[in-house]
């Protein structure tokens, strides 16, 4: 049966039974039995939900007679450890905690922890004789003692804890300014620091072997630590990496499994290399200078649309990627001022600067909100990755588009309802200079005057092909700042190879002047010639464009904008 792209499923068993493609990460279980009590964070849609079913059905002992189904051709297959399928499972997502009061968030949370506590039982009745039962209107943490209990005295397996987003309904709680309940809820007498109070009992006592904790931000597990104080924080161990996202070198091997699976044209790999890289690759958690990431959840995304039609797909953005703009507010504080500055300098600029001493694995609520730790907060949260010890960047052109709908959010610019003509004028009839112009009549007239005090040629590029992708990605695929051996171009449109406009590549180069230095240039806008560095600047990369794609059909352009004054397009045959 033809494997399948399983875009979206966190079941590494429907995985399996489906013939799921699987990237394996399996020779990491290996390395995580030598820490105990591990936290690891990452940004959403990096597959820390299927990494934990994965560690679930490892170590399950009743999964013992399907180890071979469903491990036989991973690394750990073929290299088990003496753990495998020792231990009682108890595995715990608390995304699916109900926020509300106090004491709804609490019914809620003992609810779903004595629903799995209960499941346990029932999964494992024939060791436990139905010597106990969860009684469903006590506290998820005197079920869980008691079933600890019943396991020291009884000498049964152990019991190991895997706890998915556990951060996720306090972070509920500080995105709606509910800090007053986030305060409560961590309590040093709340339903929340008891139970992993007895999750520190139990490891003491040997009745849990082990806890492994995901989730995205740090902050609640600092709040809880007098509760959890012996927890292991690998996110920025060296080792760990690479245990959840894919590197290139296992991209590159799925793509050479499904280009064979479903015969698709060799011819259209070097492309399809180039739109992935550019959207999805690009992060750096901890070694700037080691290989970088990508997003696989939004990778699958990609190539499931790959699967069936074999061409690339007309959004290449997947917007549940994209972090709620609340929480872009929350975080740089209440003031709109502080928003609207942090955002804009991500829109115009390409990176933001911030101290290293302050990446660190765990920090409470108060510390996580100072203005300082505004660039921390993004990263945890993938919006931003490391560029080296004093920067961050944006990781990709995924993560520019959704900071550029941030921006058009903030300064309420109409993107939506009066674009349409000059973008089907452009498919009709491709006139790049048309379209730039019609770009500045209909987006750029709408900035605040405000805007063109911070604005630079970053910016133009950054906002123009966000603007032309949202409605052009049919036909193009872009790239921004792609390197060549002379130099890195600003922007370029790539016709799909499966569209109309095949083969077709536009190269722009852009260039900016502030008011006060077009004004050196002692010229008008109409009158402003074509420089000479510029035209030797494009030229180059144009050479390694060529040299690379001999068969393309290059169209040079070079853009000047003039502060807030006006721009001059020049096409260079």
């Amino acid at each position: 049966m033809k494997r399948r792209v399983m875009y979206g499923s966190a079941d590494y068993v429907e995985l399996v039974e489906n013939n799921g493609y699987f990237v394996d990460k399996t020779a990491y279980i290996e390395k995580l039995e030598r820490v105990k009590n591990t936290v690891f964070l990452r940004p959403r849609r990096f597959g820390k939900s299927l990494w934990c079913r994965i560690l679930e059905c490892y170590y399950n002992i009743n999964q013992k007679d399907d180890f071979e189904r469903l491990f036989g051709q991973t690394y750990i297959g073929q290299n088990p450890t003496p753990q495998r399928n020792s231990y009682f499972v108890l595995p715990l997502n608390f995304s699916t905690v109900a926020v509300g009061t106090l004491e709804q968030i609490e019914e809620s949370f003992n609810h779903v922890c004595n629903l799995a506590l209960h499941l346990v039982l029932k999964r494992n009745k024939a060791w436990f004789n139905e010597s106990i039962a969860i009684n469903f209107d006590k506290e998820a943490s005197d079920n869980l003692q008691m079933v600890l209990n019943e396991i020291q005295a009884a000498d049964l397996p152990a019991l190991y804890i895997i706890i998915d987003e556990y951060d996720n309904f306090a972070n509920q709680l500080i995105t709606t300014h509910q800090d007053h309940l986030y305060r409560q809820l961590t309590a040093d007498t709340g339903f929340l620091k008891t139970f992993f109070k007895t999750l520190k009992a139990g490891r003491g006592t040997g009745a849990i072997t082990n806890v492994f904790i995901t989730g995205v931000l740090p902050i609640t597990m600092d709040d809880l630590a007098s509760g959890f104080n012996m927890a292991n924080y690998i996110t920025l161990n060296p080792r760990f990496e690479s245990m959840l996202g894919f590197t290139q070198s296992e991209v590159d091997k799925l793509l050479d499994d499904i280009y064979l699976d479903y015969e698709i044209d060799p011819a259209t790999r070097r492309e399809v290399d180039t739109v992935i890289k550019n959207q999805y690759n690009g992060y750096h958690f901890i070694n700037t200078q080691g290989e970088s990431l990508y997003n696989s959840t939004i990778l699958m995304y990609f190539l499931e649309w790959f699967c069936d039609y074999k061409t690339i797909p007309d959004y290449l953005t997947d917007m549940n990627l994209k972090t709620d703009l609340s929480w872009v507010r929350r975080i740089t504080g209440a003031t709109p001022t502080s928003t609207h500055e942090f955002v804009d300098q991500l829109t115009t600029e390409k990176g933001v600067s911030y101290n290293k001493n302050t990446l660190i694995s765990k920090f409470n609520m108060s510390t996580f909100f100072k203005p300082e730790f505004f660039p921390i907060s993004f990263y945890y949260l993938g919006m931003l990755t490391k560029q080296s010890d004093f920067l961050l960047r944006l990781p990709n052109l995924n993560m520019r588009e959704i900071f550029v709908e941030y921006f058009n959010e903030l300064h309420q610019i109409d993107v939506s309802t009066k674009y349409a003509e000059m973008m089907d004028n452009f498919i009709t009839q491709p006139d790049l200079p048309q379209l730039f112009a019609d770009y500045w009549r209909l987006y750029v007239a709408q900035l605040p005057e405000a805007i063109f005090q911070k604005v630079n040629e970053n910016f133009y590029r950054t906002t123009f092909f966000s603007l032309c992708s949202q409605y052009l990605s049919k036909w193009f695929t872009w790239n921004v700042e792609r390197s060549y051996p002379l130099g890195k171009s600003d922007l370029e449109f790539v016709g799909k190879y499966h569209e109309q406009y095949a083969g077709l590549r536009y190269i722009i180069e852009f260039k900016y002047y502030s008011n006060a230095e077009f004004k050196k240039f002692d010229t008008t806008i109409d009158d402003f010639e074509l420089q000479t560095e510029d035209t030797q600047q494009i030229a180059g990369y144009v050479a390694g464009l060529k040299e690379e794609y001999p068969e393309a059909h290059i169209s040079q352009f070079v853009i000047y904008c003039m502060g807030n004054q006006g721009f001059k397009v020049f096409t260079i045959s």
